[in-house]
C-alpha cells in the first residue's frame, strides 16, 4: 500500500447508489475543501463544504499542496474530498493524453500523474481524504461478474484501488437482505421506518460476501467484523469508526 494516509478511504459503486449522498454527514464542512470533477455537477443535498469546480487536473494538486501547507492551523483545511477520481482521470487524458504529439510519453505522465497524487500529496497528509469514483461491471468468459474502478494505460493493471487500504461499495439493499442476519451492528446500520416502508437502504458494503467475490472492496485485517459487512452510507460514521479501529 503506497498511500500513508489512514484516512483516505476510496468510497466505489455505480451511479445513483448513493455515493455523494454519503458526504451529507461530514462535520465542520465549512473546513473541508470539495473539489468537484464532474463539471460542477450539484451535490444532492444544500452542504457547506469549499467547493471548488476543477477544470485541470493540477488544480487536484494544488488543491493537495494547499491541504498540507495549512492542516495544522486552526483555521486550515481539515479534509478533502475528490468526486469523482473516475472524472478527474477521464479529465487527465482528454487534455493531456488525447492528441498529444507522443502518445507514449503521455499516457507514462497519466499514470504518474496518479501515482505521484497517491504517494507524494495525500500520503503526507494526516486529514482525511475521501475519493470517490464510479464502478464498471464485466462478465467473464465463464459468465463471473468482475467489479472495478475503469482507469486506462498502465494503471489498468493493477487498477487504482491497488492504492488504497480501504475501498467500501456503495449498495442500494433491500430491507429483507440486510435483515437476513439479526446480529448486524446496529450502531453502524440504522434501519429506519422510512427505509422499511420503502423496501431498501442505501448502504456501504465494507466485506466481500461469497456473491461478491468479483469486486474489490478491502479493508485493514479484523477492521469491520461479519456482522458489519453493511452501514450506512455516511462518511462521517466511517470515518469515526477507521479512527477508533487506529486508536483502539
Amino acid at each position: 500500500m503506497a498511500n500513508g494516509n489512514k484516512q483516505a478511504p476510496l468510497i466505489s459503486g455505480p451511479s445513483a447508489t448513493g455515493k455523494s449522498a454519503s458526504l451529507l454527514n461530514i462535520r465542520n464542512q465549512p473546513d473541508w475543501m470539495y473539489l468537484n470533477c464532474e463539471t460542477g455537477k450539484e451535490l444532492p443535498f444544500p452542504s457547506k463544504f469549499r467547493e471548488f469546480v476543477i477544470t485541470e487536473p493540477a488544480q487536484v494538486i494544488e488543491a493537495l499542496d494547499f491541504a498540507y501547507e495549512t492542516q495544522d492551523e486552526p483555521d486550515g483545511c481539515k479534509g478533502v474530498i475528490v468526486d469523482t477520481v473516475t472524472f478527474l482521470m477521464d479529465m487527465k487524458e482528454s487534455q493531456d493524453v488525447i492528441g498529444s504529439s507522443n502518445t507514449q510519453a503521455a499516457w507514462g505522465e497519466f499514470a504518474q500523474y496518479f501515482k505521484r497524487m497517491m504517494q507524494e500529496k495525500v500520503a503526507r497528509l494526516h486529514i482525511p481524504v475521501i475519493f470517490l469514483a464510479h464502478t464498471n461491471t464485466i462478465y467473464t468468459d465463464d459468465g463471473r461478474p468482475e467489479t472495478f474502478v475503469p482507469v486506462k494505460g498502465s494503471l489498468k493493471n493493477n487498477g487504482i484501488e491497488a492504492y488504497f487500504s480501504l475501498v467500501v461499495s456503495t449498495k442500494r439493499m433491500s430491507i429483507k437482505e440486510l435483515e437476513a442476519n439479526p446480529d448486524y451492528d446496529k450502531d453502524l446500520l440504522n434501519i429506519t421506518e422510512d427505509d422499511r416502508e420503502n423496501g431498501f437502504k442505501y448502504v456501504f458494503q465494507t466485506r466481500l460476501t461469497p456473491k461478491t467475490l468479483g469486486e474489490r472492496i478491502r479493508a485493514p485485517m479484523k477492521m469491520f467484523s461479519k456482522n458489519q459487512t453493511y452501514m450506512d452510507n455516511d462518511v462521517q460514521l466511517l470515518m469515526d469508526h477507521v479512527n477508533r479501529y487506529y486508536n483502539q
